[in-house]
C-alpha cells in the first residue's frame, strides 16, 4: 500500500476543499502534498498556462504536479522529472510526490522545511516530524536540504542536489546507514495513557520531562557556558513559545550570568543582523529545531560570524545540526500544537546555563550557584505539587474565563514573559483575545478596556515583584476587574487584594520562572474544553512552523 496526505492550513487562497492537500496534474496521474511556500509559483504558473495546464485551486503547490508532468512529456522517467521539478523551485519545501506511472514509490525533497524518513520492517515512511511514524518505528534519518529521492516498502534512495553552472545540478548518491538514529521516543509516550487530550497529558507529564532534561543537559551546560563566558553579548531568538522561553532566558543571562543578553522574536532578526559580529553569541530556541524564522535568523547570524547555540527537543533537526553547539531538551514527544513541557524544560536549561555562566564569570558565588543548583534539583518534585494542589482551582476558574471575550496578563521583571506565555496559551487553545503587557505599561493605554468583569491576571515570580505590582492591582479594582494572581505564598498583601489567588511556592527567580506558568497552562486547557473546543487541535494553527 502506497499513499500520501498532509493536514495544512492555506498559505495561498483561503482554507477550503479544493485548496486541500495532495494536488494533482492535468491526467490526475501526478499528486503532491508540500510544506512550505513556492516563491516562484506565479511565474511557474503563468508559463504553464501558456503551455496548456489548467489549475483548480489557489495555491502554490499546484505548480508542482504540472512541472513534473510537463518534464515527462518530454520524454523523462518519472523520478527524472520530480528532480527536474525540484530543480526550478524558489522558496521552502518539504515535499512528497506519488506517479502513477511508478505507483510503488513515493518522491521527496527537501530544503528548509522539515522531513523525515522512518525505516520500519518492510515499510518506510515520510513526515513532518517523528510522532507521526512512532507507532510504527523509531529508525529514523532526517532529510537535509537539498536532499531528494523516494522510498518504497523495501527500499529508500536518497540523492544530494549539487549545482554545476548556472542551470545545471548534479546528483550524488547519498549513503544512509550512518545517520540513522533510534529515537529514544516510545510509542507509548505519544499515546494519552488514559487523559481526555494530549495537552493535559503533556501538562502532567512535566515532572518527567524536567527530571529527564535535568539528567540530560548538565554536561553540555558546562561547554556552552565556557562558549558564553567571554562573548561580547547574547542574542536569544525564537518565535511564538520559544520566544518567551527565549525572553526568560535573556533575563536570566544578564541578571544571573551579568551577559549583555537581548531576546529577539526570530523572524525580527533581519532587522538586526546587520550589527551581529565576531564575539557574539546567537541562541536559537525551537522545540522541533526546524522552525524556519529560527533556522533563517541562525543562519544569518553564521553568515556575520556569531557562533550559534540550538536549544531544541528534537535530535539531529535542522538548527541544531547547523549550530556550533547543541542542547536537547529531553521532554519526549510533544503532541498538542499549544507548547507545555518543551516551555518549562527550555527554561529549565536557560536557569541551568545561566547559573553556570554566572559561577564562572564570578558574578554567583560558588555558595549561591550551589542553591540555585539544589532548588533546580526540586523542580520536578515541586512541579508534581503545583499541578496537583492548583488543577481544581484551575478548573474552577475556567468555567468564568469561558464566558469572557478579553483578558489581560500583567506582569514585571520575570514575570512578564511568563504572563505572555499565559495569554499566549489562552489565545491559541481557548480563542480568548488575551493579552500581555508590562504592569508599568498598563496604564498607558490598555487600562482604558478595562470594565466591570474584564479579567487582569496578575504575575510575580518575587516579592519583590509583587510589592512592584501592588497599585497595578488596585488600579484594576478601581474598575471593578476581576483580579486573579500567581505569586509566591509569602505576598500577602497582592494576594488578599485579588479575587481568586494562586499562592505559589517561594523559589529563587531560577526556578519560579520555570514552574508559575503551570496554573497558566490548566487555566488554558480548561478554558477550551469548557467552551467546548478541542485543545489539540487548535484551529489555524501548526506544532512546526515551516512558513515565512
Amino acid at each position: 500500500m502506497v499513499g500520501i496526505g498532509h493536514t495544512r492550513w492555506a498559505t495561498h487562497g483561503p482554507p477550503s476543499d479544493v485548496n486541500s492537500h495532495p494536488h494533482v496534474d492535468c491526467t490526475g496521474r501526478v499528486a503532491v502534498a508540500h510544506n512550505g511556500i513556492i516563491e516562484n509559483w506565479r511565474e511557474i504558473k503563468d508559463r504553464l498556462i501558456k503551455e496548456g495546464h489548467k489549475f483548480v485551486s489557489d495555491t502554490d503547490t499546484e505548480v508542482i504536479p504540472h512541472l513534473i508532468e510537463e518534464f515527462k512529456k518530454q520524454g523523462m522517467q518519472p523520478y527524472e522529472a520530480f528532480k527536474s521539478a525540484v530543480k526550478e523551485l524558489k522558496g521552502a519545501y518539504a515535499l512528497v510526490a506519488l506517479d502513477m506511472d511508478e505507483p510503488s514509490k513515493v518522491f521527496f525533497a527537501r530544503h528548509t522545511s522539515p522531513l523525515v524518513i522512518g525505516l520500519g520492517d518492510g515499510v518506510n515512511f515520510l513526515a513532518s516530524d517523528i510522532p507521526a511514524f512512532l507507532k510504527y518505528t523509531r529508525k529514523v534519518v532526517v532529510v537535509r536540504d537539498d536532499e531528494v529521492g523516494y522510498i518504497t516498502s523495501s527500499e529508500v534512495v536518497m540523492e544530494r542536489g549539487k549545482r554545476v553552472g548556472e542551470n545545471s545540478i548534479e546528483w550524488m548518491s547519498v549513503d544512509l546507514h550512518p545517520r540513522v538514529r533510534v529515537v529514544e521516543w516510545t510509542p507509548e509516550m505519544a499515546m494519552k495513557e488514559g487523559f481526555p487530550h494530549f495537552m493535559l497529558k503533556e501538562i502532567h507529564e512535566q515532572p518527567r520531562a524536567l527530571s529527564s532534561t535535568l539528567a540530560g543537559v548538565r554536561e553540555i551546560v558546562r561547554d556552552v557556558a565556557k562558549e558564553l563566558r567571554g562573548a561580547s553579548r547574547v542574542i536569544v531568538v525564537g518565535a511564538g513559545t520559544s520566544y518567551h522561553a527565549s525572553y526568560i532566558g535573556a533575563l536570566m543571562l544578564s541578571n544571573l550570568g551579568g551577559l549583555p543578553a537581548q531576546a529577539l522574536i526570530s523572524s525580527e532578526m533581519r532587522w538586526y543582523a546587520r550589527s551581529v559580529s565576531e564575539g557574539d553569541v546567537v541562541i536559537a530556541v525551537s522545540q522541533s529545531g526546524e522552525t524556519i524564522d529560527t533556522l533563517l535568523a541562525a543562519r544569518a547570524a553564521k553568515g556575520k560570524g556569531a557562533k550559534v547555540v540550538a536549544l531544541s527537543n528534537v535530535v539531529d533537526s535542522a538548527i541544531p545540526r547547523e549550530a556550533d553547539l547543541a542542547i536537547y531538551t529531553r521532554a519526549g514527544p510533544e503532541i498538542g500544537v499549544a507548547a507545555t513541557k518543551t516551555f518549562t524544560t527550555q527554561v529549565l536549561t536557560f536557569a541551568l546555563l545561566s547559573v553556570e555562566v554566572g559561577r564562572l564569570r564570578g558574578v554567583l558565588s560558588e555558595a549561591e550557584a550551589s542553591n540555585h543548583a539544589k532548588v533546580l534539583g526540586k523542580v520536578p518534585e515541586i512541579a508534581s505539587h503545583i499541578i496537583s494542589v492548583f488543577e481544581a482551582r484551575a478548573k474552577t476558574v475556567a468555567k468564568t474565563m469561558a464566558e469572557k471575550e478579553h483578558a489581560f496578563y500583567l506582569g514585571r521583571g520575570f514575570g512578564l514573559p511568563v504572563s505572555m506565555e499565559g495569554a499566549l496559551k489562552l489565545k491559541e487553545v481557548a480563542y480568548v483575545h488575551a493579552e500581555a503587557y508590562p504592569a508599568g505599561e498598563s496604564k498607558h493605554g490598555p487600562i482604558a478596556l478595562v470594565e466591570e468583569g474584564f479579567p487582569v491576571v496578575f504575575t510575580a515570580l518575587s516579592l519583590d515583584e509583587s510589592e512592584l505590582i501592588k497599585s497595578n492591582v488596585e488600579e484594576m479594582r478601581a474598575r471593578y476587574a476581576w483580579t486573579l494572581a500567581v505569586a509566591p505564598k509569602n505576598a500577602y498583601e497582592l494576594l488578599r487584594n485579588v479575587d481568586v489567588a494562586f499562592p505559589m511556592p517561594e523559589l529563587p527567580s531560577t526556578a519560579s520562572a520555570v514552574l508559575y506558568v503551570l496554573p497558566y497552562q490548566l487555566i488554558a486547557y480548561y478554558t477550551a474544553v469548557a467552551k467546548g473546543y478541542d485543545p489539540d487541535k487548535p484551529r489555524n494553527l501548526a506544532k512546526t512552523v515551516t512558513v515565512v
